[in-house]
């Protein structure tokens, strides 16, 4: 694919919005815990209309697995009843430092 890299090392960004009951129930606490387990970097935060939004990046298969968690997992009493995933592409490098909780 790309040179200079190992295959499967491929970087990623993503932009997040999590539906349901996600808010007051430590969603953006447990999402920057989780990002940061799998390597990831990002931000997120709740919005006025009740969802959550946030980005994160890194490499391919490690944004994959964030991407499962935040649709099916959440936070342990959350609700999450969609997921929507938009402007997912390929980066040259991180355009993020650390995992972040924005207000």
């Amino acid at each position: 694919m790309s040179a200079g890299g190992p295959a499967g090392n491929n970087l990623v960004s993503v932009d997040f919005e999590i539906f349901g009951h996600v808010q007051g129930v430590c969603f953006r606490m447990y999402t920057e815990r989780e990002g940061l387990q799998l390597g990831l970097v990002g931000w997120v935060k709740n919005t006025y209309g009740g969802t959550v939004v946030g980005q994160v990046q890194g490499p391919a298969d490690m944004v994959e697995e964030m991407k499962v968690w935040l649709s099916k997992e959440g936070s342990p009493t959350s609700r999450i009843t969609r997921a929507s995933f938009t402007n997912q592409r390929s980066i040259d490098k991180l355009e993020i430092s650390g995992f972040k909780t924005r207000f």
